[in-house]
């Protein structure tokens, strides 16, 4: 796991349902991923899979191959924490956001037999870039292009702060993609299996709807511009993730002592930046605390400093509240022998 988690589950839910469209439908078909820090994902998939062992039979089918793996990734002289070329079947590396839909889209232009499944992340979304290129579509012809299959996953946040697309309603949302030329399904909701259903019958509805369309073209010479397909993918993080404020269950916490590691709890708009990182426990005040917690000498003989930390997280919260920034002695820190 690697940045943000909210893209992780949402593109392993993509890649199992297009891998069942491919072998069910005799598919040729590749997987973009727009979303930034999302080649976790893909190394794993296809290691998994067996195609990354194919390529690079160091990294084999075995716990020692597994383990090599782990050591390589994103790891100075190893491989790239993005979908960089050494991934198996990657022609986007992803991190830089706007470009996802430019390369879907040139990699389907003359070839008629492809299908460009493409994952855009609501942040990438808000992007000049991308939001320019879906107009795309009005490029592609049915009778010698392949199809784009672009997959909208709507997580609610980008970097602390929520995105368009994520709020408005559902049915704005999809009267913006009909005048971009798309019609779009959603896939919603919270139970796992329902949303398996839910993909699985919406995708195999999408690629008869596109061989529909080329077929139209291919055989009947009907190539006016068609409406292209897409699919809405709304909050799959749910099915497997963190607990709130909670590192993973099994997680490694590289090397640092059991409850070491802060979880992201702050929802919405944040105040100020000192504040972001009270409000996910980093700060100093209640990292002293946690040190006291941890070592069991301390709690007996320090109980007046927690007091004066827990004085002083008051404190900031009453003074961010009046004043809207924080703390003078906050906001006016500097390293002073530096």
């Amino acid at each position: 796991m690697l940045g943000h988690w909210g893209t992780i589950p949402a593109i392993n839910f993509i890649y199992a349902h297009l891998n069942r469209a491919i072998q069910r439908l005799n598919l040729n078909i590749i997987l973009l991923t727009g979303p930034d820090h999302s080649s976790p994902t893909l190394v794993a998939n296809t290691y998994l899979e067996g195609t990354y062992s194919e390529f690079y039979p160091d990294f084999s089918q075995n716990t020692q191959g597994i383990q090599q793996l782990f050591r390589q990734f994103s790891f100075p002289s190893g491989i790239g924490n993005h979908a960089t070329p050494e991934t198996p079947g990657s022609i986007h590396e992803g991190s830089e956001l706007g470009y996802v839909l430019s390369h879907a889209f040139g990699a389907v232009f003359d070839n008629p037999d492809l299908i460009a499944a493409c994952v855009v992340g609501d942040d990438e979304a808000e992007t000049g870039s991308l939001a320019t290129t879906w107009h795309a579509n009005k490029f592609l012809n049915p009778a010698h292009d392949g199809a784009m299959l672009p997959i909208l996953h709507l997580n609610n946040y980008k970097n602390a702060n929520p995105t368009i697309l994520a709020r408005i309603s559902r049915e704005e949302l999809m009267q913006l993609f009909q005048g971009y030329e798309y019609r779009s399904y959603v896939v919603e909701g919270e139970d796992g299996a329902d949303l398996h259903q839910q993909m699985a019958c919406i995708l195999d509805r999408v690629v008869s709807e596109i061989r529909t369309i080329q077929q139209q073209a291919r055989q009947h010479g009907n190539i006016q511009h068609p409406r292209w397909l897409m699919i809405i993918l709304a909050h799959v993080q749910k099915l497997d993730r963190p607990k709130r404020g909670r590192w993973p269950e099994n997680g490694r916490q590289l090397a640092l002592p059991a409850g070491a590691v802060c979880g992201h709890t702050e929802d919405g708009t944040i105040t100020t930046p000192f504040d972001r990182v009270v409000r996910n426990d980093l700060d100093r005040f209640h990292l002293i605390n946690d040190v006291i917690d941890w070592v069991p000498k301390l709690s007996y003989t320090t109980a007046y400093l927690k007091q004066i930390m827990r004085d002083k997280l008051i404190e900031h919260h009453e003074y961010i509240h009046h004043h809207g920034q924080d703390l003078p002695e906050i906001r006016n820190w500097k390293w002073t022998h530096l």
